[in-house]
């Protein structure tokens, strides 16, 4: 079964938004994880009229602000398999992420989680970002993206 989800790429001048998660959703609640740097991405629920939506709900979830000028969906998608630790966990065997990219337009010093997934929020430059980022296939989505940048 493939869990739909959101993500962002969010960006403020020239630094880009990363969140330190240590937990995530189960099927019987919060499991904790090891620490792990990522873009805001979270899980499409059934209550979600679509994935805009549900991109905006999960800024506010892990920020806690509402501060976003949504700039476009990505085309591309992340596609994972979760590890088999996971799997059972949540209910799912894979993940499919609708990426957007998203400008921040609030004050970085007011950003504070309000769930209990997230543990930190940074700003950092974007040369930083792939060194920061835990997993290979969101590495591999924004090193994609920059050199689209770059390009143009």
């Amino acid at each position: 079964m493939i869990r739909k989800a959101v993500g962002a790429i969010v960006f403020q001048g020239d630094r880009c938004l990363i969140v330190h998660k240590t937990n995530i959703n189960t099927v019987n609640g919060k499991h904790r994880i090891k620490g792990e740097w990522d873009f805001i991405k979270g899980g499409i629920e059934e209550s979600d009229r679509n994935t805009k939506e549900t991109l905006l709900r999960e800024l506010y979830e892990e920020t806690g602000s509402r501060e976003y000028k949504v700039i476009k969906e990505f085309e591309e998608k992340i596609h994972f398999s979760f590890p088999d630790h996971i799997k059972e966990k949540i209910g799912f065997e894979k993940q499919e992420t609708t990426m957007f990219l998203v400008e921040f337009l609030g004050n970085a010093d007011s950003l504070t989680p309000k769930d209990q997934e997230i543990d930190s929020i940074k700003l950092i430059e974007f040369d930083q970002v792939g060194e920061m980022l835990t997993h290979q296939d969101t590495k591999e989505f924004f090193k994609e993206w920059i050199e689209k940048q770059t390009k143009k």
